[in-house]
């Protein structure tokens, strides 16, 4: 995400991008405590959030909110103020959203989820989709898989969060009746070798770890949707709607879980 948080208070900007640098690491988050500098700011970058105080000296937050939507018509305004009277003008300006200070991260948190103008981000050379069906990209455009079952081991290995899965269990997953005979464990390490053909073939090195029983995938070489929801992404948490790897029967036990979570 891309914010800029305004006050004439530097105490209370270190807060707010202290706060945002802690919920969005990878982020950019800049501060400033004057308006005129915001609106030169925001003509110079890409803006998702401003958080404004209201009470300003040179330039109100009503005010500075006007202007920058100006620059950034989809701009999410979140005032942040100890005026609770400023309220009802905030929601005529038709803002994302409004904090009392002290807003506690929890409180800024709730606010994200929560945006007029959800925050795209953007994705990995890898990401795997997991919210509605499962399906992988490079560099935006599908894989195609040789075998279907081999998406769908992929998408098991995804669904463990990098854990080791173990041959059987895999077959489990496989196959209904889940025999486990040399020929099954057979087509499994076709599927595996499948798998690696298909990121190699792309110019990726290895995404697999195999031992002698078991497989994992390596999280670190894919963007994911589940992935961010699990680390509590703000924007990963507001795209899930209830709907998980669909074409999948044993993904619904994950709904549960997920739903909490949300």
């Amino acid at each position: 995400m891309n914010t800029l948080t305004v006050d004439d208070r530097q105490l209370a900007v270190n807060a707010m991008v202290s706060t945002m640098e802690e919920i969005d690491p990878g982020g950019r988050h800049a501060g400033l405590v004057s308006s005129s500098e915001a609106i030169s700011y925001a003509k110079a970058h890409p803006l998702d959030i401003a958080f404004l105080d209201i009470e300003m000296p040179d330039m109100n937050g009503l005010e500075l909110a006007r202007q920058l939507k100006d620059i950034h018509p989809e701009l999410n305004i979140v005032f942040v103020t100890g005026h609770v009277e400023y309220a009802y003008d905030a929601h005529k300006l038709f803002a994302s959203g409004y904090l009392i200070k002290p807003a506690s991260a929890e409180d800024v948190l709730k606010v994200i989820e929560n945006l007029r103008y959800p925050v795209a981000r953007a994705h990995g050379r890898i990401y795997a989709r997991c919210f509605g069906n499962f399906e992988v990209f490079i560099d935006g455009v599908p894989v195609v898989f040789k075998r279907s079952k081999s998406k769908e081991l992929l998408a098991y290995l995804i669904d463990n969060l990098g854990g080791r899965v173990t041959m059987g269990e895999l077959i489990s997953i496989l196959w209904e009746d889940g025999e486990n005979s040399l020929s099954r464990n057979s087509q499994l390490r076709m599927f595996i070798a499948d798998i690696r053909k298909t990121f190699r073939d792309e110019g990726f090195d290895e995404i697999l770890i195999r031992e002698y029983n078991s497989v994992a995938v390596k999280t670190d070489m894919i963007d994911c949707d589940y992935f961010r929801f699990m680390s509590r992404d703000p924007a990963a948490v507001n795209e899930y709607r209830g709907e998980y790897m669909k074409q999948y029967s044993w993904a619904e036990m994950r709904i549960p879980e997920l739903s909490e979570l949300k």
